[in-house]
């Protein structure tokens, strides 16, 4: 068929109805306000969550961060350089497996964090949702990445 004679589907077929395609519209609406928000901080999306990542739990093997972030090390390793070259994490060879690299905050790290608390407020202030209905999403969305996630092996 061609794009002039688009292929009639159900409408369990619809792209519109697909929970998949909800999530991947909410993701990409979230990224943008994200990138706004986060532009003038001179960070990325998922420099803000590796910086969030490694302040809460202390450092941390860069294994370990893929891991909680679900990043592999091709993606994780530049993207932890730049924040290195910025200032705000510190990479260095675990002394009981010289094999591991850790990542730490840094002060002007921590500093960074401190100027970013405000972060998940004006993230709900956008959303239209209010305090509860933020939970109960968030409550939500981790229910069914832990089955996804159980399913998938």
């Amino acid at each position: 068929m061609s794009p002039s004679n688009p292929v009639p589907v159900s409408g369990t077929l619809s792209l519109e109805q697909q929970i998949c395609y909800a999530m991947h519209t909410t993701v990409r609406a979230f990224d943008a306000v994200y990138r706004e928000l986060l532009a003038e901080h001179g960070l990325s999306y998922p420099q803000y969550i590796a910086l969030m990542g490694i302040g809460e739990h202390g450092p941390m093997t860069v294994s370990s961060l893929g891991e909680h972030m679900r990043l592999d090390s091709g993606t994780l390793s530049p993207l932890l350089k730049r924040m290195e070259v910025a200032g705000l994490v510190a990479r260095s060879r675990d002394p009981e497996d010289e094999r591991r690299v850790l990542v730490s905050v840094t002060a002007a790290g921590r500093a960074r964090l401190a100027a970013l608390q405000d972060m998940p407020q004006q993230i709900a202030a956008r959303s239209g949702l209010s305090r509860e209905q933020m939970l109960a999403l968030h409550e939500t969305l981790r229910t069914v990445t832990e089955h996804l996630d159980r399913r998938s092996g």
